[in-house]
């Protein structure tokens, strides 16, 4: 059988990393003014903080279009048998269900497995890029799925955002809050229980709350639980860079890669947010 793995924009796999993979994407959207920039293909993610600064009203959000995902599939039809669709939190996003929809409106032309990761950014991407290594070596779409589910719960990811402003314009902190915490200089670090976006933590200043993500990392290196390290970054790449250099300093033997917040995720965490997620041993 001969198996294709997709994904949605949000998972930020660098372009060349996808093609290497023969990694396929649908695309999300922001919409700006009313003028919708489909994120990687109309927007880049430095096109999009640049815009951010620009506009006085937070650009909005959308899946996916219908149409998209059945033309895309339509497409792999053609050389495939069955596709692993992996997506963005079910939670924060319709583009799952949208997949599955369509899967089954396909089932004839091709068979979709989707897979909800509860995730997103480059943890997401993690699972399509393990998701293709598996297909490379035939393994099957079930026991593809099998190791990505396991392996989703074991992914641990934490963010920290520089700036509540972005979170209270979305809707997620009251003006209260959005204003005693910038006061107060907290950096919430924030991470996914159960597909959805919580906060983990609220820390007094950036470079604690980066000290204690890396406390919980340096715990499960101890533990030999870390396979990879991501560094991701809201258009603060040098600062990615900075983290990656301390932790591969101290554990050369980790491989580490950096990540970026695009335009949808960024939408809501803002510029110069900054996560750390590290890839278990299973």
């Amino acid at each position: 059988m001969k198996i294709a793995v997709m994904t949605d924009s949000t998972a930020y796999i660098p372009s060349e990393l996808r093609e290497q993979h023969h990694i396929h994407m649908v695309p999300l959207s922001v919409v700006f003014d009313d003028v919708s920039y489909r994120e990687e293909i109309d927007l880049t993610t430095e096109e999009f903080y640049q815009k951010m600064k620009e506009s006085d009203e937070l650009p909005t959000t959308s899946q996916p279009a219908v149409g998209d995902i059945v033309a895309k599939l339509e497409e792999l039809a053609n050389d495939y048998d069955a596709v692993i669709s992996i997506h963005l939190s079910a939670r924060i996003s319709g583009t799952h269900q949208a997949v599955e929809s369509v899967g089954e409106m396909m089932k004839d032309d091709i068979k979709v497995y989707a897979l909800d990761s509860e995730l997103s950014a480059l943890p997401q991407g993690l699972l399509a890029l393990s998701a293709a290594e598996m297909a490379k070596q035939d393994y099957t779409p079930e026991e593809i799925m099998e190791h990505l589910t396991e392996m989703k719960d074991r992914i641990r990811a934490y963010f920290m955002v520089d700036d509540l402003t972005n979170l209270h314009r979305g809707g997620r902190l009251s003006n209260a809050q959005a204003l005693i915490g910038s006061l107060l200089q907290i950096k919430p670090i924030l991470h996914f229980v159960d597909g959805v976006i919580v906060p983990f933590e609220k820390i007094r200043t950036r470079k604690k709350a980066i000290l204690r993500i890396q406390e919980m990392l340096e715990e499960d290196i101890k533990k030999d639980k870390v396979a990879k390290i991501v560094f991701i970054h809201g258009n603060d790449e040098q600062a990615a860079l900075d983290l990656k250099e301390q932790i591969a300093k101290k554990h050369p033997d980790i491989e580490s890669m950096i990540g970026y917040f695009g335009p949808v995720i960024g939408t809501h965490l803002g510029e110069k947010s900054l996560g750390i997620s590290w890839y278990p041993k299973l």
